[in-house]
């Protein structure tokens, strides 16, 4: 059950490549990850927590831009497989780090492909700011419910001890 964060925000990254990173090094730096993490110590960091938050930020914008590139094209996967790991990695247990770190990052692929697919639809029925500001509500919501699902499991189980 403890890798289900490290899937849900897999799928956080196949819709927005940095909100994961923004998620968990904000988690990380507010000491709101699991006590028994796969994080690297830089999550923490009070830089790299801006600086992610910053690079999302931007992204948030600059998907809204009609020049903004697929997120399926080569540099968008490789972004997304590359948040996956890290964002998988740091929310799964220590010991399950690397499974979560491939699921994190199988599930941000998947996820990339079936969100590219009904934004298509979407933008041609509704527009690309509307769509995509729905679908950044989405990501920004679900990381922020994820991270803090993954402290209240956390802080059960130590409770149940």
């Amino acid at each position: 059950m403890a890798l289900i964060h490290s899937i849900l925000m897999g799928a956080v990254a196949g819709m927005r490549a940095m909100t994961p990173l923004a998620a968990v090094t904000n988690a990380a730096r507010t000491g709101q990850l699991p006590a028994d993490n796969g994080a690297p110590r830089l999550l923490g960091n009070k830089l790299a927590s801006a600086a992610m938050l910053a690079l999302a930020g931007g992204e948030l914008a600059g998907d809204k831009m009609r020049s903004a590139p697929d997120r399926i094209v080569p540099a968008g996967m490789v972004a997304r497989v590359g948040t996956g790991v890290i964002a998988g990695a740091a929310l799964a247990p220590y010991r399950q780090r690397k499974l979560g770190a491939v699921l994190g990052a199988a599930t941000a692929v998947g996820m990339a492909y079936f969100t590219f697919n009904l934004r298509m639809r979407a933008i041609a029925r509704y527009g690309q700011t509307s769509t995509g500001a729905v679908e950044d509500a989405i990501a920004v919501g679900s990381a922020a419910l994820i991270t803090q699902w993954a402290s209240r499991s956390e802080q059960a189980r130590r409770s149940r001890r």
